[in-house]
């Protein structure tokens, strides 16, 4: 059996160290042996049992089941359960203690294997310099160079690699320097009149360069988000035809208007906001709402994730401030923004209760943190409630559904409840007598998304900690089905018929310019 023991002191507290390591699936962020990694099954990166799978910089694929974890005493533990690399029966520690004499922290990471005869120098010498020392190295820099508020080169290489693959593999369009006045020939899915999904079809049109206070963008990943469905058919006069549905994407920066100082051409950049319109290959909008991406976000994630997990940050932290202890009921909690909401409340420490239409959705939904799922049945969905609450119902229902759950969701509440009501994906709710509520004391919000991310300071505050949460995997997005942006129409039907899980994304097909 070989043993090998490293040891460092990183200056900076031990909850700072403590927060980079706690997180199984972050080593691909902080480690410059890991490329890329991730979680199978869905499952929470402190979830005992969880499996990260990752691919070493060098080509090779290990899996590492997580075995224990301890927020009292900084400590995790994990075995390899396969690897490319001949290092058997291998059970490693990391453990940290605080620095009496300094805000310090004392880091201990070890492991005991067994290796192939005649290879025992060879593999501890590769696990205690290639793993631990690289390790401690870049954990040090990276602290260091947040504080600076600089990024790592290592996640800048990261964000380079992701940006590859969320292109189809390869760099993609570079920003191409246009004459100042210049117009963009661009590829939109429009709709001539309202109607079905059948109504969206590519058009060619002109985008014109950025004025004052604009910026213009080559989009990498267009989101695709249900009240698109709602500007498609009218039921939102979003879109005066002809036009273009879409609020949400991603991309490059081509070139920017007078006044406009944090943006720069070639830049990552996202926005999710009207004016609708995101359904095209290059776009000019303007700058103030649009926000640079961090190199740990690829642009498949920005599209799939910025207007859903904007929602869910200020459903959670402004609409109902969630509190430790209660009970939250989320609908759709498969879908784009229940999934995210069911992570960040099983996190802010409340209970889960999904209520979804399928034992697929509830795996899922589960998967995503919620404690209980509901799926339909011969019980009310209100009685269903009341007997996982102890017959107190839910603290706060987060309902997207609308016309047809709103009466189970008034039922389902608790004395004193708040019922959030965000969306209406079965219809409007219709006209309710506000004196009926009065029975249980209960709360009714209808929040709409443009009050809370009109301004630059109010996205600049919902977007800080939405990116936080993901870096820290407290929220992962899931991109769950990509269509290119010409089947626009496709996205759409598999939207309205329930057929999704996780968020929509187009990929536009890249192009030339035309002037």
């Amino acid at each position: 059996m070989v043993r090998v023991t490293r040891s460092t002191v990183i200056d900076a507290p031990i909850a700072e160290v403590w927060r980079v390591l706690r997180d199984f699936n972050g080593h691909d962020r902080w480690h410059p042996a890991v490329a890329r990694s991730q979680v199978e099954d869905g499952r929470h990166t402190d979830q005992i049992g969880a499996i990260r799978n990752f691919r070493l910089t060098g080509g090779e694929q290990v899996r590492e089941r997580l075995l224990s974890l301890s927020d009292r005493d900084h400590s995790l533990r994990y075995t390899i359960v396969d690897a490319d690399l001949p290092l058997q029966d291998y059970v490693a520690e990391i453990r940290l203690k605080p620095v009496t004499d300094g805000d310090a922290t004392f880091w201990q990471w070890r492991s005991t294997f067994t290796v192939p005869a005649g290879r025992a120098d060879e593999l501890s010498r590769l696990v205690a310099e290639g793993v631990y020392e690289a390790g401690f190295a870049s954990v040090r820099d990276r602290i260091a160079r947040r504080r600076l508020g600089l990024r790592s080169p290592a996640g800048a290489a990261l964000a380079v690699r992701r940006h590859e693959r969320a292109a189809g593999g390869g760099a993609g369009p570079a920003p191409v320097a246009t004459p100042a006045g210049t117009a963009i020939a661009a590829t939109s899915m429009v709709i001539d009149q309202y109607g079905g999904p059948e109504r969206l079809h590519p058009a060619t049109v002109q985008v014109p360069p950025p004025a004052p206070g604009q910026v213009r963008i080559r989009q990498t990943a267009v989101g695709v988000n249900y009240i698109d469905v709602y500007c498609r058919t009218g039921y939102f006069p979003l879109i005066e035809p002809p036009g273009a549905p879409g609020m949400e994407a991603a991309g490059l920066v081509i070139d920017v208007g007078r006044g406009v100082d944090h943006l720069r051409p070639g830049q990552r950049v996202a926005y999710a906001c009207p004016p609708v319109g995101a359904y095209t290959t290059v776009r000019t909008v303007d700058a103030a709402l649009v926000v640079a991406l961090p190199p740990f976000i690829d642009d498949v994630t920005a599209a799939a994730g910025l207007l859903k997990g904007m929602t869910a940050e200020f459903l959670l932290h402004r609409v109902h401030r969630l509190r430790r202890g209660e009970t939250a009921l989320v609908y759709a909690p498969a879908g784009g923004v229940g999934r995210i909401l069911c992570q960040w409340a099983r996190h802010l420490g409340a209970t889960v209760i999904g209520a979804t239409s399928s034992e697929a959705k509830a795996r899922a939904a589960r998967a995503a943190g919620a404690h209980h799922v509901i799926t339909p049945g011969p019980q009310p969905l209100e009685e269903r409630v009341r007997e996982l609450t102890d017959g107190r119902g839910a603290d706060v229902i987060y309902d997207a559904v609308g016309r047809d759950s709103f009466p189970h969701s008034i039922a389902a509440l608790a004395s004193c409840g708040h019922l959030v009501s965000y969306g209406q994906a079965s219809g409007d709710i219709g006209t309710w007598d506000i004196g009926s509520l009065a029975a249980g004391s209960v709360t009714l919000s209808r929040p709409n998304f443009v009050h809370y991310t009109d301004t630059p300071e109010k996205v600049a505050a919902i977007t800080s900690r939405l990116f936080d949460a993901i870096e820290r995997r407290i929220v992962t997005v899931e991109a769950g089905r990509r269509f290119a942006l010409r089947d626009a129409a496709s996205a759409h039907r598999a939207l309205e018929g329930r057929q999704t899980m996780g968020a929509c994304v187009l990929i536009p097909e890249p192009e030339g310019d035309s002037q």
